[in-house]
């Protein structure tokens, strides 16, 4: 469990992969694969979403709650798969409200690869799961490993949007300095909630506009037509 993919993060937190809670879930995880239990993502994704984007670089963070726990799925960035994998429902919703708020036409794949390279931290706050068991790692230590990201992000960025979609996402950012950045509100994108405000909230046009005013590059948010090869 290192950080070395992911230079630019590696100051703020490499003593936090030392503290006594990370030990304790580094154990937690080699005894549940020795024990033949299949884990979402591949181990060399874990840190994907910090892999993937550099902490001087983001601008937008998304939150998310844990990953696919069904084969294939999970590659280490909140609500993307991986490409020729089925798109979820929940990023169906979202790509539903993209073409709303945009015009975008719905990607034909699942892989959100191209908005982490603009700068969108795509970052679920449990960074693993058990095979077809959704939650199975909550409360094992990632939490508070995603909130110092989060606080890292907060305090060495300026001007960044913060997306928190539904009430999970909203408690984890209740200490974001609204003053600093832009904090944008709406329940989960899951077809259970999308429909309770989801769906109209136009966060995607909103985003770039904070981010204009503030002279950052808008995020191209239509995705390629295919997606680049997960690595």
């Amino acid at each position: 469990m290192a950080l070395t993919n992911a230079p630019s993060w590696k100051p703020f937190l490499d003593d936090e992969l030392n503290q006594p809670y990370m030990l304790v879930l580094k154990e937690f995880l080699r005894i549940e694969k020795n024990d033949g239990k299949t884990i979402y993502p591949h181990s060399a994704n874990w840190f994907h979403a910090l892999e993937a984007c550099p902490l001087n670089d983001v601008k937008v963070v998304i939150l998310g709650q844990d990953p696919y726990h069904q084969p294939h799925q999970a590659h280490g960035l909140c609500f993307s798969v991986q490409p020729d994998v089925k798109i979820p429902p929940s990023l169906l919703n979202i790509y539903k409200e993209l073409h709303a708020d945009l015009g975008i036409p719905y990607a034909l794949h699942g892989c959100l690869e191209s908005w982490a390279k603009q700068g969108v931290l795509l970052l679920n706050s449990v960074l693993t799961v058990e095979y077809d068991k959704p939650n199975a790692h909550q409360g094992k230590g990632w939490e508070t490993f995603t909130d110092k990201i989060i606080h890292t992000v907060a305090e060495q960025n300026e001007h960044v949007v913060f997306l928190l979609w539904g009430n999970y996402a909203q408690k984890k950012g209740a200490f974001i300095d609204e003053q600093q950045h832009l904090v944008l509100k709406a329940p989960h994108p899951s077809p259970l909630s999308a429909h309770r405000g989801f769906l109209g909230c136009r966060h995607f046009s909103q985003t770039n506009h904070y981010l204009q005013q503030h002279n950052i590059p808008p995020i191209h948010w239509e995705l390629p037509k295919l997606a680049a090869p997960v690595s």
